[in-house]
């Protein structure tokens, strides 16, 4: 059985015109999908509002620990790929919270959180194992 999967960004303009659009393998599309997840807000997407993540909820929140926000993210993260992303089995999660420090040109320090996070699972049509890494700053978020 043949499976296409589309790469990001997707290119509606060749698939609507029926020319062949860029491919990619499972494991990527799944890691597309994952990043998606991770860069939604809950109720961005209209047709689904259950789609997307809470880390646009904590991304100011200055004053949550560590431990509580890294909970909070692992959490939701961990559901919402386990209800989205069906081609994937077995799913963990680690997340880990560190400060980078950054200097501007005027000398001025500024400190951002991030997020490392890595996930694996079982890609269930294959039986491999599936690795992906996703990194973000937050307050405010950027990858």
């Amino acid at each position: 059985m043949v499976r296409s999967y589309y790469s990001l960004p997707l290119q509606t303009k060749k698939i609507v015109s029926h020319k062949e659009a860029e491919q990619c393998s499972i494991q990527e599309s799944i890691s597309n999908f994952i990043h998606l997840i991770t860069t939604t807000h809950f109720g961005e997407c209209t047709f689904d509002e259950s789609f997307g993540c809470s880390i646009w909820s904590v991304d100011f929140d200055n004053l949550t620990t560590t431990n509580k926000l890294k909970d909070i993210i692992t959490t939701s993260l961990h559901e919402s790929i386990t209800n989205k992303e069906k081609r994937l089995k077995n799913i963990t999660l680690k997340v880990v919270i560190k400060q980078d420090e950054f200097i501007n040109n005027t000398n001025l320090n500024r400190v951002k959180k991030r997020v490392d996070i890595k996930i694996n699972g079982v890609i269930c049509l294959t039986n491999e194992t599936f690795s992906c890494i996703e990194k973000f700053y937050i307050a405010p978020l950027s990858y």
